[in-house]
């Protein structure tokens, strides 16, 4: 619908930004931090681009103070960070790291001093090498028990100050790159196996839900869900029909656990058919429905256009990961869906569609479905950018901004309730597979794949653009 005149964002509209741990702090074994699943993989040949690692990141552990001036200078009204978990129980989970710890203290304290909201997500990919080790991590009911553990003592430490949380960050993705594609940790392909560490998934990050409503906290949780809707590429039935198998296993199955603890019928039939529904306890349904999260965080990045796909048709395709435009080979799940080319929108050089109007969608698709609050926590481009004697001209970093927030704005029109926008990301940072040569941030860190120099920050032109639209609440957004 068009509306002839559009409501204004929120006066408490949280115009933030975010980071994951992984990404930007580096000191990957400092002050007594133990190593995660992603500490142990990238050192596997191969894996990620030209080896690149978080070993140093962009040093945020060090540099926290700097790059939290920052953002208090960009007026930033919201931070969304990750903890390593791996620094708070290095070893076991029975000990905690007290300097682990003290870093988030700082952190908060250093955030809250600027004006800054906090926003804390428990888990960005990166669990504890030992607990892979111990017991398959994610594929063992015992997860369920560790990561509450985890949940309840940062909740403790840090919950008279944080006021938003996330649980988990896009479970639908490092649960298929892990065990589906083998591009993530553990790197293995077993559809059996990665529809079990799902469930357990699920179950635990309803299980932490419910451990702080028990605590009595005053603040906001809920998950993270990496939403790419789908849309039919034509009007066949049979594509039509495409596009909602590819909703129902692509969102649905995750969303619907989330807001209903239950899982989406046609697929679970689909699951069962093809021997692959995981192990459930008739108790796991009591924790889903209590678990039912205060928003929806959405991280939107793109849609996706499909087809109908046969029996015998393609199956998993292969991710661009190397910045070379028009390499991805799309795929799909045979007797369900493909993915196939929109001739109607643009790609970046990572062949990510370009869809700003595809947030809306979502953001209508999820009100009407579940009723929740959305608070989106990603939404960016990753690009090329240059630094060209001190500055870097992104302006189809600000365009892109600027389109996806008014799709926001539109959204809210339409009835939505969002919380607040937060973009991928604050500084540029480690793009896990693809290295730093695919940046995303305000902040221009110099640093490239072969070193990390001297890590010095330069604001881009999107920093200043930013700056305006958090001071006028969106009134400049063309």
């Amino acid at each position: 619908m068009q509306h002839k005149k559009m409501k204004d964002f929120p006066e408490d509209f949280l115009w933030g930004s975010a980071s994951a741990a992984y990404q930007v702090e580096g000191a990957w074994d400092e002050d007594g931090k133990g190593a995660s699943v992603w500490d142990t993989f990238v050192r596997i040949p191969g894996k990620t681009f030209k080896g690149t690692n978080g070993d140093v990141a962009v040093d945020h552990y060090h540099r926290f103070k700097e790059d939290v001036a920052l953002m208090a200078e960009q007026g930033l009204k919201a931070y969304r960070f990750s903890i390593a978990w791996s620094r708070i129980f290095p070893h076991n989970m029975n000990e905690t790291n007290e300097k682990g710890l003290q870093f988030y203290d700082d952190l908060i304290d250093e955030l809250l001093a600027n004006q800054i909201e906090p926003v804390v997500t428990l888990y960005h990919w990166d669990i504890p090498q030992y607990l892979q080790d111990e017991y398959l991590g994610w594929e063992s009911r015992q997860i369920i028990e560790d990561f509450t553990t985890y949940a309840e003592a940062v909740f403790r430490r840090y919950g008279d100050r944080v006021k938003y949380w996330v649980s988990l960050n896009e479970q639908n993705i490092f649960i298929s790159h892990g065990y589906m594609m083998a591009t993530h940790p553990p790197a293995v392909k077993d559809p059996k196996r990665m529809y079990q560490a799902n469930h357990h998934a699920n179950v635990a990050n309803a299980a932490a839900i419910n451990k702080y409503r028990s605590l009595g906290m005053d603040g906001q949780i809920g998950p993270s869900f990496a939403y790419s809707p789908g849309y039919p590429i034509d009007a066949r039935p049979e594509n039509i029909l495409a596009a909602e198998n590819f909703d129902e296993m692509n969102a649905y199955f995750w969303m619907d656990v989330y807001a209903k603890g239950e899982y989406p019928t046609a697929i679970w039939n689909w699951l069962e058919e093809n021997d692959l529904q995981p192990e459930i306890r008739p108790e796991d349904f009591k924790i889903l429905k209590a678990g039912k999260p205060d928003f929806m965080g959405v991280n939107y990045y793109q849609t996706s256009t499909v087809a109908a796909n046969p029996l015998d048709g393609v199956g998993i395709g292969t991710p661009n990961y190397s910045g070379e435009k028009g390499s991805t080979k799309r795929g799909g799940i045979p007797g369900v869906f493909k993915e196939v080319l929109n001739p109607f929108v643009e790609k970046t050089n990572w062949d990510w569609v370009i869809d700003p109007l595809g947030l809306r969608i979502a953001l209508r698709r999820i009100n009407s479905r579940y009723g929740l609050p959305i608070l989106i926590t990603e939404n960016g481009l990753g690009e090329y950018d240059k630094l060209e004697e001190g500055q870097i001209h992104d302006q189809y970093r600000i365009d892109y901004l600027n389109d996806h927030a008014k799709a926001v704005q539109e959204a809210i029109t339409d009835g939505v309730k969002v919380l607040g926008y937060c973009t991928w990301s604050y500084t540029d940072l480690l793009s896990w597979l693809n290295g730093y040569q695919k940046r995303y941030g305000f902040v221009y860190v110099d640093r490239d794949e072969e070193s990390p120099k001297e890590l010095k920050r330069y604001k881009k032109a999107s920093y200043y653009w930013y700056k305006e639209v958090i001071e006028q609440n969106g009134k400049n957004l063309k």
